[in-house]
């Protein structure tokens, strides 16, 4: 059963990543070419919209798909007593935002806004639609199919969204892009799915999977605010130009940060729930997970830090510029996000969603300080106040969970530090060649390859645990059947 369980996990990480670098890594590619034939102020004014959609999803999901996944005999009823409810409040909050678009427009003092919310608005309901399907292939740990589904909805709303940027759209090239993704991604998922809905709905069944939701539809909103407010408060007392050159910034880092935590959290969660009651297994799985996924993490994003000038340059150009500072500081931030995810992923394993709201909760409290401070003194420091929330945050994450498996904060950051250290001594090496004279063209391979190297001769001469078991996976990806 534990070989099953390993083999399964291995499958669920290769596909589950293979699925980001469909949606977010395909995404991202067709954002480079958009970002030449696009302004800055026209990415801030999309970006402007970004909070009122996110905070929605947030509310429609309620918590019930985590629900869901950690609940070990959920039925028939349970699925569609959800599916009913999260469409139901996809629809209200799409008429709430339909008629709120010109308090958006005059917050922003944007006057396209309000027909653009009214458009891209459409994507919280074709998105309910999809969270059932989602749910049940998550659950099975059958990320093979979502990888399909991304890489085709990815590649045509790419091309729709180029099409639309070439015919001299604008910004409307950016919410044919994101409506036609999400619907192609909402329509394959259906016809891969075998799950279909039937008329009925369970009051007993909506309580007690609301009873554990609830506190993650807090604790999810608290954090989707947060990781947005910079979006709100850039947008409010900064130009668009400004806030497109941030969203550029944080576009780059969410393509290492954000999709390794969604790879870590998607696997990691149904894995650990499914061991919730064997704990020395669950602690040791635990450990496994956080080693070598703060290994990977390390690496790039300290990496990406270290190469942020040429990188930009070469790829978006010189108008982007800006960007340059505001990556590398968010760089530092985002390198811990998979750690509070995994972090948080026990809370939820052990059934503690209180602990987690109340966390949350004291989180964000504290990350108000930065938010002031960016919007008195700049963006620059409220970024560097975000890095100190994120260290603190960890601390308050890792110490509850780990009371909860008995794997103290201590112990944890003795297992991370060989590979934080090695990453950051590789990245200085890396970084210190952007202050030679020469062309990005020139410079850019140079601090890869140099970085490639020196990490690899550095982990082949530890022995690390992690690196070994890593290694061991991508060759018995490649070389077996497990794909």
């Amino acid at each position: 059963m534990e070989n099953s369980l390993k083999e399964k996990t291995v499958r669920g990480v290769v596909w589950s990543f293979v699925d980001n670098i469909a949606n977010s890594g395909i995404t991202f590619l067709v954002g480079l070419i958009l970002a030449r034939l696009l302004s800055p102020a026209e990415y801030g004014i999309m970006a402007m919209i970004a909070v009122f959609i996110a905070i929605s999803n947030s509310i429609i999901d309620s918590g019930f798909s985590n629900a869901l996944i950690r609940k070990l005999d959920a039925k028939r009823i349970d699925y569609n007593t959800v599916f009913y409810f999260n469409l139901l409040v996809s629809i209200i909050l799409y008429v709430f935002l339909y008629i709120t678009s010109p308090l958006i427009s005059s917050f922003f003092k944007e006057p396209v806004l309000v027909e653009l919310v009214r458009v891209i608005g459409w994507v919280l309901i074709i998105n309910a639609l999809a969270i059932i399907p989602r749910t049940i292939f998550v659950k099975e740990i059958n990320f093979k199919t979502q990888t399909k589904v991304s890489l085709v909805s990815s590649i045509s709303s790419g091309i729709v969204g180029i099409g639309m940027a070439l015919g001299g759209l604008g910004v409307w090239s950016l919410v044919g892009q994101q409506l036609s993704r999400q619907f192609l991604n909402t329509l394959f998922l259906w016809i891969y799915c075998k799950w279909q809905p039937v008329w009925e709905f369970s009051m007993k069944s909506f309580r007690e999977l609301f009873g554990f939701g609830s506190k993650l539809l807090l604790s999810g909103l608290l954090a989707t605010i947060y990781q947005n407010i910079y979006y709100i408060v850039i947008g409010h007392f900064y130009s668009a130009a400004q806030l497109g050159q941030y969203t550029r910034a944080d576009q780059f880092k969410t393509i290492f940060s954000s999709n390794l935590t969604t790879v870590v959290q998607r696997v990691s969660y149904p894995v650990l729930s499914s061991i919730q009651e064997e704990p020395e297994r669950l602690r040791e799985a635990y450990r496994k997970v956080i080693k070598s996924t703060m290994l990977i993490t390390f690496a790039c994003m300290l990496g990406l830090a270290a190469i942020a000038k040429s990188l930009i340059v070469i790829l978006i150009g010189n108008k982007w510029l800006p960007a340059v500072c505001f990556l590398q500081i968010i760089c530092l931030s985002g390198m811990l996000y998979p750690l509070h995810a995994i972090n948080l992923n026990i809370l939820q394993v052990k059934g503690r969603s209180d602990l987690f709201l109340k966390l949350e909760i004291v989180k964000k409290i504290i990350a108000i300080v930065p938010i002031c401070i960016g919007i008195f003194c700049g963006i620059e420091y409220m970024l560097w106040g975000s890095v100190f929330i994120s260290f603190v945050s960890y601390f308050l994450n890792s110490y509850y969970s780990a009371a909860l498996i008995n794997y103290p904060t201590t112990e944890q950051i003795k297992d991370i530090l060989p590979t934080f250290l090695i990453s950051l001594v590789t990245a200085i090496i890396m970084w210190s060649f952007s202050f030679f004279e020469l062309s990005a063209f020139i410079i850019l391979p140079i601090q890869i390859i140099i970085g490639l190297v020196l990490a690899f001769f550095i982990y082949e001469r530890s022995g690390l645990s992690e690196y070994i078991e890593l290694k061991r996976i991508f060759f018995s990806a490649i070389h077996s059947k497990i794909i």
